[in-house]
C-alpha cells in the first residue's frame, strides 16, 4: 500500500503544478469557503484510477466523488487538493493527503506538498517521516514559547463564529505567534515541529484523517476539541461531517483543551 500511496501522491502533484499559477475558473460548492477547479478534479480521477487498479475490491472516499462502499475492512480517503482556494490565486500553500482507514481506523497515510516537493508519511506503530527522515513534534512545553496554527471558515452560525473568534483571543493571548497557511500545512508542520500546535474549527473527514495518523506517530495527540478520540466511521449519509480538531505534543495539547474550556 506504501508504494501505491506514494505513487498516487506524486502522479496527482504533476497535474496539480502542471495548473499552478495560470488563471483557473472555481465553483463554489456548500458555501463560500468551499470552492473546487479542474484541477481537483484531474488530481482525484488519476489517484482514484491509481487505487482501483490495484486494490479494485477496497472503499474509496475522494472529496469530489464520494464514497463508494464495497464492503471491504479497507476505505482510501483522499483529498486531491487541500487548499483549492490558496492554489486558485497562485499561493503555494496545498497539498494531497491519501490516507488508508482499516475498519474505519486510520493505517497509512502519506500527505504532499508538491510546491516544496515534501511528502509527509506514516505507517501505523512505525513512526512518521518527511522525504524518508524521521520527524516528531515539538518538544516545547509552555505555549507561550511556540508559533501555533488556528483555521476557521465562514458560518452561518454566528454564535459559533463568536465562539471561535473568542478562542482566537486566547490563542493569542497565550502563544508566542499565530500562523496559518491552510489546513494541511498547519497539521503537517504541528507534526514535523516546526508550529507546536493547531486548532481547526472547519474541517472534514478527508482534511484530517492523514494528518491526524501522521502527527501521532510522530509523538503529538490529535483529537476534537474537547480532548475526546475522533471517529472516522464513516457511511453514505455522514462522510461529509464537519470535525473540529486540536493538534500538538502531549503536553501543549493539554494546555491547548483546556484553554477551549475556559470559553465553553
Amino acid at each position: 500500500m506504501n508504494k501505491i500511496i506514494i505513487t498516487s501522491l506524486r502522479e496527482a502533484g504533476k497535474i496539480l503544478m502542471d495548473h499552478f499559477g495560470k488563471i483557473l475558473d472555481y465553483d463554489i460548492k456548500e458555501s463560500q469557503s468551499s470552492i473546487v477547479t479542474k484541477a481537483d478534479i484531474a488530481a482525484e480521477k488519476e489517484i482514484m484510477q491509481i487505487i482501483g487498479s490495484n486494490f479494485p475490491d477496497h472503499n474509496t472516499l475522494g472529496e469530489e466523488t464520494g464514497f463508494q462502499n464495497k464492503g471491504s475492512e479497507f476505505t482510501w480517503v483522499v483529498d486531491p487538493l487541500d487548499g483549492t482556494s490558496n492554489f486558485a490565486v497562485g499561493l503555494p500553500w496545498f497539498g494531497i493527503i491519501i490516507c488508508v482507514l482499516k475498519n474505519y481506523e486510520p493505517l497509512m497515510a502519506g500527505c504532499y506538498l508538491p510546491f516544496y516537493n515534501e511528502i509527509y508519511f506514516a505507517d501505523k506503530g512505525k513512526g512518521a517521516t518527511l522525504n524518508g527522515k524521521s520527524i516528531s513534534v515539538s518538544k516545547e512545553s509552555n505555549l507561550k514559547n511556540v508559533l501555533f496554527c488556528y483555521g476557521l471558515d465562514y458560518s452561518e452560525d454566528f454564535s459559533k463564529t463568536d465562539r471561535e473568534a473568542k478562542i482566537f483571543g486566547e490563542l493569542v493571548k497565550n502563544t508566542r505567534n499565530l500562523r496559518t497557511a491552510n489546513c494541511l500545512i498547519d497539521f503537517c508542520y504541528t507534526a514535523d515541529g516546526r508550529i507546536g500546535g493547531c486548532i481547526n474549527q472547519a474541517t472534514k473527514i478527508w482534511d484530517i484523517a492523514g494528518p491526524g495518523l501522521i502527527i501521532k506517530e510522530a509523538g503529538g495527540l490529535f483529537t476534537d476539541t474537547f480532548g475526546k478520540p475522533l471517529d472516522y466511521s464513516i457511511n453514505e449519509s455522514n462522510y461529509n461531517r464537519n470535525f473540529t480538531v486540536a493538534g500538538g505534543n502531549k503536553i501543549l495539547h493539554n494546555q491547548i483543551i483546556e484553554l477551549i474550556k475556559k470559553i465553553n
